[in-house]
């Protein structure tokens, strides 16, 4: 689907909705350029515009499969983009990875969007309202779209360190709450996190030293800045998910320590009880002939010499840490 189409000339955008069919005729005209969105199209309406602008066929075979891993290839004199954006949903502890794709050639910038994520209206109007900027042409476009993408990973962040925080104290606390589930869970939603964001790298790297087409040398230190802000982002996932694989360790030590402590807790009333045990097995085994039985003071006795026993036993225990 067709979300806008509109030219710009001089960074300012044109009064009027362009028809497809006069999208690259308006590309033409000096110091314009041609933006089209288009939002989950199907290969029908994208045969239309892959005639229009003369896309790549193995770049249009991309564009429609939406799990495509980052990176930046170059057709002719088309750069062929793919971006992941994420938005992190904090009552499921869920990271949610959309695709954006990216057209840059020669006039005309055409963006394809998957997913509910990120939707570029908002990108758009910010670019409109800095025509200084957007007379760049296409660059500042793939400039600007990069940067929210970019800029959309530190909420992400953000929620991940609140709930790694949260099983941390669980972790650690003294209730003997077990979160390995939630730990796992969390360390496949960073790792899932961490394909979207790392392999942008080195399309960035290549925007800022390279020399592309459509790039400009003002536009390439505006990518500086995106880059910077990238190599943190990447960081700081490396460093949560080296977290989160020392506390999946930490409470599989605590889950550990635990089992042992009940063990010898059950071990030392096990051999408290065994005691009264031993001695009621033996004189329930109704011999004639028995020790202290036909003695007044017998039954006392004995009972008395099993409860200091039992005493004895468990202060010992107590002192060992057993109880």
């Amino acid at each position: 689907m067709i979300t806008d189409c509109a030219v710009y000339t001089a960074g300012c955008r044109g009064s009027a909705r362009l028809e497809l069919s006069e999208a690259f005729e308006a590309s033409q005209e000096p110091e314009s350029f041609v933006w089209l969105g288009l939002h989950e199209p199907t290969p029908q309406e994208f045969q239309a515009i892959q005639d229009e602008f003369s896309l790549h066929e193995l770049a249009v075979e991309d564009a429609l499969k939406p799990h495509q891993r980052p990176k930046l290839e170059v057709y002719d004199d088309t750069l062929f983009v793919v971006l992941r954006t994420a938005r992190y949903v904090d009552p499921t502890e869920v990271v949610e990875i959309g695709q954006i794709m990216l057209f840059v050639g020669d006039g005309f910038v055409v963006s394809v969007r998957y997913g509910e994520g990120m939707a570029l209206q908002g990108v758009r109007k910010e670019l409109e309202a800095r025509p200084d900027f957007l007379k760049q042409g296409p660059g500042a476009v793939l400039h600007a779209i990069m940067d929210r993408v970019v800029d959309g990973y530190i909420p992400v962040l953000e929620g991940l360190d609140h709930d790694i925080g949260e099983i941390e104290h669980d972790v650690f606390s003294p209730d003997g709450t077990s979160s390995s589930e939630r730990i796992y869970k969390l360390k496949r939603e960073v790792l899932e996190f961490s394909r979207a964001a790392t392999p942008l790298v080195e399309p960035l790297h290549r925007l800022v030293r390279g020399h592309l087409p459509h790039i400009s040398g003002d536009t390439r230190e505006y990518f500086r800045d995106v880059e910077d802000h990238l190599l943190r982002v990447v960081s700081q996932v490396k460093d949560s998910n080296d977290l989160l694989t020392s506390m999946l360790d930490a409470n599989l030590a605590q889950v550990t320590l635990r089992q042992n402590e009940d063990a010898r807790k059950i071990s030392a009333w096990v051999a408290i009880a065994a005691v009264p045990t031993m001695v009621a097995g033996i004189y329930g085994m109704n011999f004639e002939h028995m020790p202290e039985l036909k003695w007044r003071f017998g039954y006392p006795a004995v009972v008395a010499v099993v409860a200091a026993v039992c005493l004895w036993l468990y202060r010992r225990f107590k002192r060992s840490g057993w109880l």
